[in-house]
């Protein structure tokens, strides 16, 4: 993951912004006892990005990686339309327990932009359903330059998106969070829909952690700095989503990557080892071989 990457970490504040305050009004509406659903995992499993995680004559990745992990941020789906026959493969790999959460296609999102995209998203929502209770929820990424003019596409495509089926979305144009009008516009349509808000934590887009909650789930992609902060900063994730919790949160879908993907299911293991330290949890804590 090169989107954010800064050559100097170390000049980089990675003091997490305080929340807005639209976070504590939604998260109230709901009741803070246990969390109904975590989820922590790397954004691929291939042998060639995960260096060193795999045992040695490891035939079968995917079964592997599920034996550790309880999710993957399923990246692969971002690049082409997979057949519904593959998705029920992939779900055949994996624990009962396990969560995929794809990105939708670039097709879509990159391509047609949003528009015009019925029958797309018809095709791909219905393949989808080969993971069957293993589907988590699907993720929209917008380029970098899918301006705010463009924000009437919104409303329209979370209307034709299936009720059933839970999306969070992320938007990467500066415009989106620099400007108050936009955002808020953009922050009530994704509450009218109940569509989850991404925060993607990068070291060259501070702009983009928002801490803007729209839903009771709260989905992070974590761009890790190969710099050893990557560890004090996911410490202070726990500290955030503490507060969270306490105000109401519900789902917590996490996702680490990096810009060498090898210390990704490092820094899961710290970060996992944490939660299940503050919050009582016992989520498998990844093992790191061969080194």
């Amino acid at each position: 993951m090169k989107f954010g990457k800064v050559d100097h970490p170390e000049n980089i504040d990675f003091t997490l912004p305080e929340d807005h305050p639209q976070t504590k009004e939604v998260l109230r509406k709901f009741d803070s006892e246990s969390f109904s659903q975590v989820s922590v995992g790397c954004a691929k499993w291939n042998k060639k990005d995960l260096k060193n995680f795999y045992p040695r004559g490891t035939k079968e990745e995917l079964t592997y990686y599920a034996t550790q992990f309880n999710s993957i941020e399923l990246n692969a789906t971002f690049y082409r339309m997979w057949t519904i026959e593959q998705f029920q493969n992939w779900k055949e790999k994996t624990g009962a327990d396990f969560k995929f959460f794809p990105k939708v296609p670039r097709l879509i999102s990159h391509i047609k932009r949003l528009a015009n995209a019925e029958d797309l998203v018809t095709d791909y929502t219905a393949n989808l359903l080969g993971l069957e209770q293993k589907l988590g929820m699907v993720f929209l990424q917008m380029p970098e330059n899918f301006h705010p003019k463009w924000i009437d596409r919104l409303p329209e495509f979370f209307k034709m998106w299936p009720k059933e089926i839970p999306l969070a979305f992320e938007v990467r144009h500066q415009d989106w969070h620099h400007d108050s009008a936009v955002s808020d516009e953009l922050n009530a349509i994704l509450k009218q829909y109940n569509i989850t808000n991404v925060i993607t934590d990068s070291a060259g887009r501070r702009d983009l952690l928002h801490m803007r909650l729209t839903s009771d789930t709260a989905f992070i992609r974590y761009n890790g700095a190969n710099h050893e902060s990557d560890y004090t900063r996911l410490d202070d994730w726990v500290d955030r989503i503490e507060q969270w919790h306490q105000l109401g949160l519900k789902n917590l879908y996490f996702f680490v990557h990096q810009n060498l993907e090898e210390a990704s299911p490092l820094l899961s293991a710290h970060f996992i080892e944490q939660l299940n330290h503050r919050f009582n949890l016992s989520i498998t804590i990844p093992q790191t071989l061969n080194k």
